[in-house]
């Protein structure tokens, strides 16, 4: 029954265990529901989630199981919220289409906008040759932010010769990847040699979209940063410019260089990752979704997820997000 209100199948036999007895632990619940322990936790991670599970006023640490008739409403609400929230973001999505239709009804490919400062490049042949030309044109410098951990070996072997030419020349090339890159051969190895040949390389947890900045003077941006095939503006507007420019200057100023260790903080003894980590999943994002904002994989969000429930001595996510504000993580 509760499946239809988004209740898997084994959350519920654990909240039904849970009612029955609400002392039970995870032990018990392992041995009167014949399941592994890893889904037992994962259970209690999910009614956490929706506020079938809260912390014992009587237990110190514990967690217990609100009445079935308050659970019901919950979930009914969330069900409510989440649609209510979907309808927003379709009317928002819609309304922000038809403007950038509106606005940009007279381009076309290839073809200048008024002014002739913002042209749409559409298809990846028509975005590599234009940054081809503007790698060719640049004197001074070229502002790179490239999200989402690992690069394409594709898109490596597209920049390369432009990166190489552009130093040859004495461009300065400053470049932001994600702390997720480290962990990836090939972008890394990538990085390190823009590095040997001059370039100047950061990296951090979170990044603004991907953006190119040539000479402060022009910008290329994706169109949908969600789906970067779908073309990219190519603009000389000094507002956007400057804008996007400020971005990248704050992004950079917290940014770690590639050569150097990343710190754990002092007070916490976090990571840069790990303490980003914590922050998007306590402001409520999904392991995929702060995955995607890492530029990690589910895999690893999970993996680095149980080593912090670990040190924090935590036997579900709502305990160890508890726990983490206690100490100051958060």
């Amino acid at each position: 029954m509760l499946a239809v209100l988004g209740l898997d199948t084994t959350s519920e036999a654990v909240y039904r265990s849970l009612l029955a007895d609400p002392l039970g632990g995870v032990a018990d619940l392992c041995r009167q529901l014949s399941l592994p322990e890893s889904e037992v936790r994962a259970a209690l991670d999910e009614l956490a989630d929706l506020e079938l599970l809260r912390v014992s006023r009587d237990r110190p640490g514990a967690l217990r199981p609100v009445s079935p008739e308050v659970g019901l409403d919950l979930l009914l609400r969330r069900q409510e919220e989440d649609l209510l929230r979907r309808q927003q973001e379709l009317a928002a999505s819609k309304a922000a289409a038809a403007r950038a239709v509106a606005e940009y009804a007279d381009l076309r490919p290839d073809t200048e906008a008024e002014g002739g400062t913002t042209e749409r490049l559409v298809g990846l042949d028509a975005i590599q040759g234009k940054l081809e030309m503007l790698a060719r044109e640049v004197t001074r410098e070229c502002l790179s932010v490239m999200p989402g951990g690992a690069q394409s070996q594709a898109s490596l072997d597209a920049s390369r010769p432009l990166d190489e030419a552009a130093m040859h020349r004495g461009v300065a090339l400053l470049t932001l990847y994600q702390d997720s890159v480290r962990n990836d051969p090939a972008t890394l190895a990538y990085a390190r040699w823009m590095t040997g040949e001059g370039g100047l390389v950061r990296t951090c947890p979170v990044l603004p979209p991907r953006m190119l900045v040539f000479d402060r003077e022009v910008a290329v941006v994706p169109i949908d940063p969600e789906n970067t095939r779908l073309g990219a503006l190519c603009t000389g507007e000094p507002g956007i410019v400057a804008s996007l420019t400020a971005l990248f200057e704050q992004t950079w100023a917290s940014a770690v260089p590639l050569g150097a260790d990343q710190l754990q903080d002092a007070q916490t003894g976090l990571s840069p990752g790990e303490k980003e980590l914590l922050g998007l999943l306590a402001g409520g994002l999904t392991d995929e979704a702060a995955g995607k904002r890492l530029g990690i994989s589910l895999r690893t969000v999970r993996r680095q997820m149980a080593a912090l429930m670990e040190r924090l001595d935590a036997s579900s996510r709502f305990e160890a997000g508890l726990k983490a504000a206690q100490r100051g993580w958060l």
